[in-house]
């Protein structure tokens, strides 16, 4: 493989535009950057999340299942650099919904609302969705504007469903449960 990067600071974007995949430029703020930001941003993220004290009993397992998301991230950028260009395939959406419904089952059904918190890496879970909540309002509102492919939105759409259910899967393997909501607003918790 050639080299892709060979300068970083080219001054092509001094005047506030960025160029795409195909050649064209637009400008930084343009919905589409918008959109590859938040994506940029929600994969630094769950950088972030994969140097946090995951607990041993599932380290292993979640730190390749994060490397995997980061990879198809960057997947996702890709697509989303070059106008009606495909890059995020079915399989990855579909490697979600397994992770999903298998780390799901695992945990007690909800009766509450639950709040961002427990140990550090449960709550830069809750970070993570939260910028990925963002990135699938940014991919949605682009969306409107010109056509783009399902995938993008179904990939960040059920990412973000694993992290709210990653969150409570760090808790509990850390020996926590999860930090309900209290809608009496009863500070002693009666």
């Amino acid at each position: 493989m050639g080299k892709r990067l060979t300068q970083i600071a080219t001054r092509t974007g001094d005047a506030g535009t960025t160029g795409l995949g195909d050649g064209q430029r637009v400008d930084k703020d343009h919905l589409r950057i918008c959109a590859m930001g938040d994506v940029d941003e929600l994969n630094s993220e769950i950088g972030v999340l994969i140097t946090e004290d995951i607990p041993q009993v599932i380290a292993s397992e979640l730190r390749e299942l994060f490397s995997r998301v980061q990879h198809d991230l960057f997947d996702l950028g890709g697509e989303l650099c070059i106008p009606n260009y495909t890059l995020l395939k079915e399989e990855q959406v579909a490697q979600l919904d397994i992770w999903l419904e298998n780390y799901n089952a695992s945990l007690p059904r909800l009766e509450e609302f639950i709040l961002p918190g427990g140990t550090r890496a449960a709550a830069q879970a809750h970070v993570c969705r939260t910028v990925c909540r963002r990135a699938e309002r940014s991919i949605v509102k682009l969306g409107r504007h010109e056509p783009i492919h399902d995938s993008p939105r179904q990939y960040v759409n059920r990412l973000s469903d694993l992290l709210f259910v990653l969150a409570r899967v760090l808790n509990r393997a850390a020996g926590g449960t999860d930090v309900l909501w209290n809608h009496k607003k009863d500070p002693e918790g009666s």
